[in-house]
């Protein structure tokens, strides 16, 4: 059998659209749901069969995996375990809703393997949280993380949002706190982007939106603080006690491989990189679309640049076979002097002020 890979399931559904959600979802009706489910367990045993492989991370992302409710959640995990080989120490994650979350039995979870829940908490701030489109409350939070503790899930996640419009440091400090005495292992923290097709890009003039000055201050701010509480930083957006880093995610930086279920779901599997369009009809239809080759050398050094311990010469010799290209180094020269990155013998990797305009390092160094 290959090496484990990791399986992300998408679940499209929601209670409501955020106003700055850009990942395919959908309304949730019994209906829809039930049938969904129906197709993504022959979907399962497909590809368990065609794979032949194990499983040692399982990721439910959307969409808003807490609205499908236990029992829906509970027939895709078995299913999964009858059409994969499951590792004894897989990682399984359920992104979860604070306010969809209370209905969901997490012990009954737990039994069947899950052990590390993501919670949306965004802000705790009401007016910020009001202009998300989010329902939850602090309590909603508080309660859900109590009742995850409860049915013996030590390894939870806490999602922050930065750039927020009319956010402020001091709004920004009280979440950071307020996720803090909840003692989470992990704790992301994501910069608002305004993306097309939602509701905030079409009010985007009317938004009191931080300007890129304003940005980079919350987002130094957010790295030194959650630092100085003992999460480091290990991603552009991931913070982690020790040893709690996502094994998933860690899988996308790493270049590994990985299969995607569901509208808008990318795979790499066997170097080939494939996906779901954006729609049910494909989905149903059992329909994917070819995005070439992955993990090539181009590839990995960017992916494994979004990483704290960056591009490093023992892992890149062990993969190719060669050290990282000079030209590599030779362009990271001015960016250095900046204090973008810095670079030894032993790799190239990004700072905290590097990792905000990562996207055009990454552009300058490799192509």
């Amino acid at each position: 059998m290959c090496k484990s890979i990791g399986l992300y399931v998408h679940i499209p559904f929601c209670m409501s659209k955020c106003n700055y959600c850009d990942f395919f979802s959908v309304k949730s009706t019994f209906d829809n749901m039930d049938k969904y489910v129906d197709h993504m367990c022959r979907l399962l045993k497909t590809y368990g069969s065609r794979l032949h492989t194990g499983v040692d991370t399982i990721y439910f992302g959307g969409g808003t995996p807490s609205v499908m409710g236990t029992d829906r959640l509970l027939r895709i995990i078995n299913t999964i375990y009858s059409s994969f080989e499951v590792e004894n120490n897989c990682e399984i994650t359920i992104e979860v809703n604070p306010k969809s979350g209370k209905v969901l039995d997490f012990k009954a979870l737990s039994s069947s393997g899950v052990n590390r829940v993501s919670l949306g908490v965004q802000s705790v701030n009401k007016n910020e949280l009001k202009i998300l489109g989010r329902l939850h409350c602090n309590d909603d939070v508080d309660n859900t993380v109590q009742q995850i503790r409860n049915a013996g899930i030590d390894n939870v996640s806490l999602d922050l949002m930065i750039g927020i419009p009319e956010q402020t440091v001091d709004s920004l400090e009280k979440s950071i706190v307020f996720c803090d005495t909840l003692n989470p292992r992990h704790i992301s923290a994501y910069i608002l982007k305004v993306e097309e097709n939602t509701p905030f890009y079409k009010n985007k003039e009317k938004l009191n939106l931080p300007n890129e000055d304003r940005q980079i201050e919350f987002y130094e701010y957010m790295c030194k603080r959650l630092d100085s509480l003992g999460y480091a930083q290990y991603e552009i957006s991931n913070f982690a006690k020790a040893d709690w880093k996502s094994k998933h995610n860690l899988k996308y930086w790493n270049a590994e491989e990985y299969l995607g279920l569901g509208p808008g779901a990318h795979s790499f599997i066997k170097g080939k990189r494939f996906y779901f369009n954006r729609c049910f009809s494909d989905f149903f239809n059992n329909i994917t679309v070819d995005d070439g080759g992955g993990g090539d050398e181009e590839e990995y050094a960017m992916m494994r640049l979004r990483l704290s311990v960056g591009l490093r010469e023992d892992e890149y010799k062990k993969r190719f076979g060669h050290s990282i290209p000079p030209v590599y180094y030779n362009r990271c020269f001015k960016f250095k002097n900046a204090g973008l990155l810095d670079y030894n013998n032993k790799g190239i990797w990004f700072t905290s002020k590097g990792f905000l305009v990562s996207n055009t390092l990454i552009a300058d160094i490799i192509y």
